[in-house]
C-alpha cells in the first residue's frame, strides 16, 4: 500500500478472482528503506500537537503522499477536503486513536475509488466493547447488512466505542479487522496479503534460506507463536479459527506464491509429501528455579503453593518440568530481574525446600509438527542430532498430545541448536 504500484498489484491480484469481495486495506508503508510509515508519522503528529509543537511539516507529508498515489492513479477522489477537515479537527482537538486511524482511511478511500468497490468506514460497523474487546455479534451485522451483497473496501486497524469514539487496534491491528470482516461474511477463505510468502520453517536469521511451510494447522502455529516465531497476532487466528474459515497468508509482491494454508487439520491424503517437522521455533534469556524436596509430588496442595507465591511477584511461569522430588520454575529472566532474590527467599520460608537452585542464560526451543504423534524415534533423533554437536540438553518437556518438543540450551548454544534441528529434519 506504499505507492500507486503497490495499489496496481493488489488491483490485480483482487480481480483475478471474482470471489475476493470484500478488501481490508492498512496504511501507506515504506516505500524505501529510509522512508517513513505513515502511521508513524500520524503518531508524530499527535506527540507534536500534545506538546504544543508545529505539525505542519509532518501533516504536509502525509497529505502529499496520499495526493501523489491519487494522482498517479488517475483518481478523481476529492481527498483535499476531507484533509482540510482532519486538520481543523487537530487544531480543536482529537484523540491519538482517532489520528492515527486516518491511515487507513485514506488508503481505503483511495483503494474503493480504484477498484470501484462500495467503502465501508470501519467505525460504522466494528464495534469494542467498553473493555476493549470487539462485540462480534453487533459487529457482524452491522458488516452484513452494510455489505448487502456488494463488494467492498473497509480500512483496518480500528473501530469504534459505544458512544461512536474512533477506537485503534494495536499495531499491526489491520490483520484483526480483516479476520473479524471474514468471519462476519462467513468467508470461505481469508487472505492475509503481506510482504512475505507465508511462514517459513525456521528463523532466517539463524539458518540461510529455510523452507517455506506449505501447510499447517492452528495448533501448530499457536505452538510456534507462542514460542517466539514471528507469526500473526494472535488476535487475527482467533475469529476465523472460531469459525472453522482457512487462514491463507500470501505475498503482495509475489502473487503466484502459494503461500501458506492454515486450517483446523488436514486430511491424511498427501501428509507423508511434509515432514516430521513443521517449524522450529524458540527464545533466549529463560531462568529456572529448581526446587528439591523429598516426598515434594505427595504434598498435596505443594505446587498451588509455589504457583501462589511466584504470582506474588506478577511473574509468569512459563514451563514447570518436574520429577519426583524437583520441580522447576521456567521463567523469563526479564521477569525476575528485580525480584529473584525476594522470591527465592519467600519460597524458602515457605516451602522449606531441601535445595533451591537457580540455573540462568537459559534457551527453550520448540520442534513443532503434527505428525511427531506416534512416531517412533523422533527424541532420539533430536537428542542424538544435539549430542553430535557437542550442544547440552539442560531440560526436556514434551505433552502427551506431542504436538511439539521443547528443549532447553543454554543461550550460548541456541542459534547452534536451531540450526542443528532443522538441518536433522530437513536435509
Amino acid at each position: 500500500m506504499a505507492d500507486a504500484v503497490q495499489f496496481a498489484k493488489v488491483k490485480a491480484i483482487v480481480d483475478a478472482d471474482p470471489m475476493r469481495v470484500a478488501v481490508v486495506v492498512s496504511a501507506a508503508g515504506k516505500r524505501c528503506k529510509d522512508d517513513h510509515k505513515i502511521t508513524d508519522l500520524l503518531y508524530l503528529c499527535h506527540a507534536h500537537l500534545k506538546y504544543g509543537v508545529s505539525c505542519d511539516g509532518i501533516f504536509d507529508m502525509i497529505r502529499s503522499r496520499y495526493l501523489e498515489i491519487r494522482d498517479d492513479l488517475g483518481l478523481k477522489t476529492d481527498l483535499e477536503s476531507e484533509f482540510d477537515a482532519l486538520r481543523a479537527k487537530m487544531d480543536k482537538g482529537i484523540s491519538q486513536d482517532e489520528l492515527v486511524s486516518r491511515g487507513e482511511y485514506f488508503a481505503a478511500r483511495l483503494m474503493a475509488d480504484f477498484l470501484g468497490f462500495h467503502f465501508v468506514d470501519a467505525a460504522e460497523w466494528l464495534v469494542f466493547n467498553l473493555d476493549g474487546s470487539v462485540n462480534e455479534e453487533q459487529s457482524y451485522q452491522n458488516l452484513r447488512c452494510a455489505a448487502a451483497g456488494r463488494r467492498i473496501v473497509i480500512p483496518g486497524f480500528y473501530g469504534a466505542m459505544p458512544d461512536g469514539t474512533v477506537k485503534t487496534f494495536s499495531r499491526g491491528g489491520s490483520d484483526i479487522t480483516g479476520a473479524h470482516a471474514a468471519a462476519a461474511l462467513g468467508a470461505d477463505v481469508y487472505e492475509n496479503w503481506t510482504d512475505v510468502s507465508g511462514f517459513l520453517m525456521a528463523d532466517p536469521k539463524i539458518v540461510k534460506d529455510p523452507q517455506p511451510i506449505e501447510r499447517i494447522t492452528y495448533g501448530e502455529l499457536r505452538e510456534l507463536s507462542y514460542i517466539g516465531a514471528q507469526v500473526l497476532h494472535e488476535g487475527t487466528i482467533f475469529p476465523v479459527r472460531k469459525n472453522g474459515i482457512t487462514l491463507n497468508v500470501r505475498n503482495t509482491n509475489q502473487p503466484d506464491h502459494p503461500g501458506t494454508i492454515i486450517k483446523e487439520s488436514f486430511d491424511d491424503e498427501g501428509e507423508e509429501k511434509h515432514g516430521m517437522i513443521t517449524g522450529i521455533a524458540g527464545r533466549k534469556n529463560y531462568t529456572a528455579i529448581s526446587i528439591t524436596k523429598i516426598g515434594l509430588t505427595s504434598e498435596v496442595g505443594l505446587l498451588r503453593n509455589l504457583l501462589d507465591i511466584v504470582a506474588k511477584y506478577n511473574v509468569s511461569v512459563e514451563y514447570l518440568p518436574s520429577g519426583i522430588d524437583y520441580v522447576s520454575l521456567v521463567v523469563e529472566a526479564e521477569d525476575v530481574q528485580s525480584c529473584l532474590y525476594q522470591l527465592l527467599g519467600e519460597l524458602e520460608r515457605e516451602v522449606r525446600p531441601d535445595s533451591i537452585q537457580v540455573v540462568e542464560h537459559l534457551a527453550v526451543l520448540a520442534a513443532v509438527g503434527r505428525r511427531m504423534a506416534f512416531t517412533p524415534g523422533i527424541s532420539g533423533k533430536i537428542f542424538g542430532a544435539l549430542g553430535a554437536a557437542g550442544i547440552n540438553v539442560r531440560m526436556i518437556m514434551q505433552g502427551l498430545a506431542e504436538l511439539n518438543m521443547l528443549i532447553g540450551v543454554e543461550d550460548k548454544d541456541f542459534d547452534n541448536a536451531v540450526r542443528v534441528l532443522y538441518d536433522t529434519f530437513m536435509k
